[in-house]
Parts: structure tokens; sequence; C-alpha cells
């Protein structure tokens, strides 16, 4: 991923933040009424915006000065999503069993992390590029590996394990991650309204795609 800093925003001027993911649909209209509707994305893009949350001075000095160290929008940066950053549902415990990420044909060895999204109407699945350095649980089979069974290229999201499954065997994996972002503006603009209290009222985010 070119331009990026393997660093994450702070976790305390994240909490905050406001933002998900988003699409983008063509809608036509039809001269009978009806309508026809394309995705243009494959894939959501994820936006968030920082700026929401932030009151303290020594927050906004913080943003500051990440965002300096960024250079604005020139370099891309690790983003936790406050509700959205594990395998598992929201505030449930991580398992090795928890993702599916491929399935084992005797040979293939590498597997890229994948989360899938889903109900009985419709699905979709999710390539996650960076995961938390030693979260990551893999599972052969149904059954978790130990440790030097396999190894996690945090910085791509790809596993490697040291013994080819089987065919037809499946592969799956538990772990936290973050998304890739960068800032979406060259421009940050603070405002002081008290004493140690001030706001930037908006500082954009958006997830950066291979």
């Amino acid at each position: 991923m070119q331009g990026f800093h393997e660093v994450r925003l702070p976790l305390r001027l994240a909490l905050g933040a406001s933002g998900g993911p988003a699409r983008r649909t063509d809608i036509v209209a039809l001269s009978n009424g009806g309508e026809h509707r394309n995705a243009r994305w494959a894939d959501a893009r994820r936006r968030y915006d920082v700026g929401t949350g932030l009151r303290a001075v020594e927050d906004l000095y913080a943003l500051i000065a990440f965002f300096e160290a960024r250079r604005g929008q020139l370099f891309g940066f690790r983003f936790r999503d406050p509700i959205d950053h594990a395998s598992a549902g929201y505030g449930q415990a991580i398992a090795a069993g928890d993702q599916a990420i491929g399935t084992g044909d005797g040979a293939r060895t590498v597997f890229e992390l994948l989360k899938a999204y889903g109900d009985p109407g419709g699905s979709t699945v999710r390539r996650i590029a960076k995961p938390v350095a030693g979260s990551v649980r893999v599972a052969v089979g149904g059954l978790a590996l130990p440790d030097g069974a396999y190894a996690v290229d945090a910085a791509s999201g790809l596993v490697t394990l040291a013994e080819a499954p089987a065919p037809g065997v499946g592969v799956s994996a538990g772990y936290e991650f973050d998304i890739p972002v960068r800032f979406d503006t060259d421009r940050v603009e603070i405002n002081l309204a008290a004493f140690r209290a001030g706001s930037a009222p908006s500082v954009p985010l958006v997830e950066i795609r291979p």
C-alpha cells in the first residue's frame, strides 16, 4: 500500500468519531414508473469524521501532531472503527472459528483474512488488510492451531500456514483489525471555545482501498 504509515490514530481520538460504510448506486427512473439499480462499487468504502468528539485541548493538540506527522492527505494510517473492529460480534470474544477464510487444496498455504456480513436476504464479504498484531487466531478443520503453526503479516492481512490443509478442509480465523485510512483534507481548523476546551468542527477520514 503506497504512502502508508503503520501507526494507529490514538484511540482516545477515534472513540467519538462518526461515520461508517458508504456505497455508490446508480438509480435510473424508467418510463413505466419503475427503476433500475446498478452498483458502481463492488465493495463499500468507509468514511469517518473524528472532529465531532474532540473537546479537550490535549486531544486537539494530539490531533494536530498526528495530522502533521501524516503530512495531511499524503500518508495513510490505521484507524479503529469504534463499532466494527473484530471478527466476532460487538462485545463478543474473538475465536479461531469466527470467519471462514478459505478451503484447502493440498498445496495452498497462504490465505487472506476475510469478514462476511449477511442475512437470509443477501451477503457480502470484505477483505481485512490491517489485522492487529498478535490478535489473529487460526483454525483448520475446526481445530485451533497452536502458535508457530502459522504466521500473520499484519501489514497485508495474509496468513501463511506451516502446512497446507488437505483438499476440502476449511480454514477460519478470528482477529481484531484496523481500517487503512487517510485524512480527506489538507486543512484542520481548531476553535478554542473556553479555557482548556475547544473543537475541531470537521476532520474527515476516508478508507484507502487497494
